[in-house]
């Protein structure tokens, strides 16, 4: 059943109980997110950057989370949102390691993006950095785990239980939080079948491909 909704001021046809963010998003209008899968039953809500203003609710919803119903009225941008985006982009930054000269997901990264999107600086001047220093993964043949540029987004742990082997899942808690697989063990060493689906669904660049070594040419 379709309903109407008021985005931004513009009239939006959407299919009632629709996801608000997915549906924004159709539409051309973005929200920035990290953590956001398409028709997923369950949302992470993880990232806390889709904040969203909607007409008779006491404060800003996370888009993520809400379903559209017919006669909404939402708002992208507003002084209160635009505070709870830079609030929660800044405490992602605080422990992600910048290197976009060396990274590999450098002008394909989404914190790039909300960077653009949201006029954010990629270096906090609020927060102090805290960089744990911790080990690169690249025991595998084909890609590689830096956990020190990861935003904890679940998106690999979720793929990889979709599609893969249901090796990487998140350990320890609080500020020590990261993505690891069972016991700590090396990716060589797990069941990981290769499929990739982690790498190409990391939004920034903590999981990526190894480059190709070139094959030695005999003169």
């Amino acid at each position: 059943m379709d309903c109407t909704i008021i985005l931004e001021g513009k009239e939006i046809k959407a299919k009632a109980n629709s996801n608000l963010l997915w549906t924004s998003l159709d539409n051309g209008f973005y929200i920035p997110n990290l953590c956001a899968i398409k028709n997923i039953d369950k949302p992470f809500a993880s990232c806390r950057l889709c904040f969203v203003e909607i007409a008779g609710r006491p404060g800003p919803v996370t888009a993520c989370t809400e379903t559209v119903s017919d006669g909404m009225k939402i708002t992208l941008h507003s002084p209160e949102i635009n505070r709870l985006r830079k609030s929660s982009f800044d405490l992602l930054l605080s422990n992600h390691r910048v290197d976009c000269g060396h990274c590999a997901k450098n002008g394909n990264c989404d914190l790039h993006k909300i960077a653009r999107s949201e006029n954010f600086k990629l270096i906090s001047k609020h927060l102090k950095t805290i960089d744990f220093n911790l080990p690169v993964d690249s025991s595998h043949p084909l890609f590689s785990l830096d956990r020190n540029k990861c935003v904890l987004c679940g998106k690999c742990i979720w793929v990889c239980r979709q599609n893969g082997e249901d090796i990487l899942d998140f350990a320890f808690r609080g500020i020590s939080t990261a993505v690891s697989t069972f016991a700590g063990l090396p990716l060589s060493q797990t069941s990981c079948n290769s499929c990739l689906a982690c790498v190409n669904i990391c939004p920034v660049g903590a999981l990526y491909l190894k480059k190709p070594q070139r094959e030695e040419i005999n003169v």
